[in-house]
């Protein structure tokens, strides 16, 4: 489930994107499944549903949930076909970002390597 770092410096809504995406990641979501209405994920979340309902359009956009009018909000089946360049080159370019910081921590490439298999393994819950 969710959960929100009240402390953290990352705002809500965005902390709650990631979290629905990890946990579609991780297999506790899947296609199809459903999602608590934006009223009660605010409640469960103890948040401003308008910080859900920005959350839920912003992942609506992203085309991972999809919301039918009058029978709630649900996991889209992802489409391993479609690839969204421009969100890939956003990735690419906080990744370098990460490995010049890397790189000046004296942080390895073999590291930086291993990190991103466990990182990954746990996320895939492997």
């Amino acid at each position: 489930m969710v959960s929100i770092d009240k402390t953290s410096s990352k705002p809500y809504y965005e902390q709650l994107i990631l979290g629905v995406k990890e946990d579609i990641l991780s297999g506790s979501l899947q296609s199809g499944d459903r999602l608590p209405s934006v009223r009660e994920m605010a409640r469960l979340l103890m948040m401003n549903p308008n910080t859900v309902s920005k959350a839920y359009k912003v992942l609506e956009a992203q085309e991972v949930i999809i919301t039918v009018k009058g029978k709630g909000t649900y996991v889209k089946k992802i489409d391993t076909e479609l690839r969204d360049d421009y969100q890939i080159q956003k990735i690419k370019k906080k990744l370098n970002e990460l490995i010049i910081e890397a790189h000046y921590l004296n942080v390895s490439k073999k590291e930086i390597n291993q990190w991103l298999d466990e990182s990954y393994q746990h996320l895939k819950g492997e």
